[in-house]
C-alpha cells in the first residue's frame, strides 16, 4: 500500500468517528461544572460544582420600586408583583420568567446561562392607558455561602469600583445614617439620589456599575452588573446588588433592559476587560 493509500484510509477513518466523538454524552461530572439554572418560590439558583456549595441563590426579584424612596417608608416605595416560571429548558441552561405589577406592567426575563456568567435580558411593557411610576427593581444575590461568611464577615469580602480602581468594603467614608441601618447605597453620577434605596448613602460616586465579593478562599469572584442601572447596594440580608433602572413607563411603552453575573476565577483585570464588553456604553470615552 503506497503512503498516499494509507494517508487516505486515516482520514476516512477519522472522519467516520467525528460525528460519534461530537455526540458522546457529556459526563455527570462534566455536567456538574456547568453552569445551569433553575427557579422557585421567588428565588433564582444558580448551580454548579465549582461554585462553594455548589450553588448561588438569588431574591429575583425582591421588589420594583417607585421613585423617591431614599427618604421614604419602603412600604410606600414597592409595588407589588407576583412571578411566574414560563419556559425552562431540559438542560437547565435558560429559563424564562414573567412578573406582573399590580398597576398589570409585565416584565418578561430571558435568562441563559453560559460558561462563567449568567446573562439576562429583560422587557419591561406597560399595557395599560395609564403611565407607571415602576422606576426600578433590586434582585437580591446572597452571597453567604459564597463568601463562607455571616452578616459581621462578609463586608471586606465584597467590592466597588471607586476611581477606577477596586476597592473592598468598607469604603472610607463609611456612611452611617438613613432612614433604616445597616447597609451602604452607592449611587452612580447619572441617577437622583433621592431616588435609591433608604439604607445609608455612601458619597463616593462608583466608577463603573460592577459591584461584587471574592469566594471564602480567595479563588473566585462573583460580579454583577445591568444597563441601565440605579444604583449598588450591599445589603442587611448577606447579599448585594446591582439594581437596574426602568425609569417609569408610558401607557403602551416598553422598554429592553439586560444584566450579567459574572462567575469567574478571582482576576480584576479580567473583569473588567469582560465588563467593558458586555457594557460599552458604560465605558468613559478618553478625550
Amino acid at each position: 500500500m503506497s503512503r498516499s493509500q494509507l494517508a487516505y484510509r486515516y482520514l476516512v477513518g477519522a472522519l467516520l468517528l467525528a460525528p460519534l466523538i461530537r455526540l458522546a454524552p457529556v459526563s455527570a461530572a462534566e455536567k456538574a461544572q456547568q453552569l445551569t439554572l433553575s427557579w422557585s418560590n421567588n428565588f433564582l439558583t444558580i448551580h454548579d460544582s465549582r461554585l462553594p456549595g455548589g450553588e448561588l441563590k438569588v431574591h429575583y426579584l425582591e421588589a420594583y420600586c417607585r421613585p423617591g424612596s431614599t427618604n421614604r417608608d419602603w412600604g410606600e416605595t414597592v409595588i407589588k408583583h407576583a412571578t411566574e416560571l414560563l419556559a425552562r429548558s431540559p438542560d437547565g441552561k435558560s429559563l424564562k420568567l414573567r412578573c406582573t405589577l399590580r398597576d398589570r406592567v409585565r416584565v418578561t426575563h430571558e435568562i441563559s446561562a453560559g460558561d462563567d456568567a449568567v446573562t439576562f435580558r429583560l422587557i419591561a411593557t406597560n399595557p395599560t392607558c395609564q403611565a407607571s411610576d415602576v422606576h426600578w427593581a433590586q434582585p437580591c444575590i446572597r452571597v453567604n455561602t459564597f463568601a463562607g461568611k455571616g452578616q459581621r464577615g462578609y463586608l471586606p469580602q465584597c467590592f466597588v469600583f471607586i476611581d477606577g480602581k477596586l476597592t473592598r468594603l468598607p469604603t472610607d467614608p463609611w456612611a452611617k445614617q438613613a432612614r433604616y441601618v445597616p447597609g451602604q447605597v452607592y449611587c452612580p453620577a447619572n441617577v437622583d439620589r433621592r431616588d435609591v434605596n433608604p439604607r445609608p448613602l455612601s458619597p463616593l460616586v462608583p466608577s463603573n456599575g460592577l459591584i461584587g465579593c471574592f469566594s471564602g478562599d480567595g479563588k473566585m469572584l462573583m460580579a454583577s452588573a445591568w444597563e441601565p442601572y440605579q444604583e449598588l447596594f450591599q445589603g442587611v440580608a448577606v447579599c448585594i446588588h446591582a439594581d437596574f433602572r426602568i425609569g417609569g413607563l408610558k401607557p403602551g411603552e416598553s422598554k429592553s433592559i439586560r444584566g450579567k453575573i459574572y462567575l469567574m476565577r478571582a482576576n480584576a483585570d479580567n473583569l473588567l476587560r469582560r465588563y467593558e464588553h458586555d457594557f460599552p456604553e458604560h465605558v468613559k470615552k478618553k478625550p
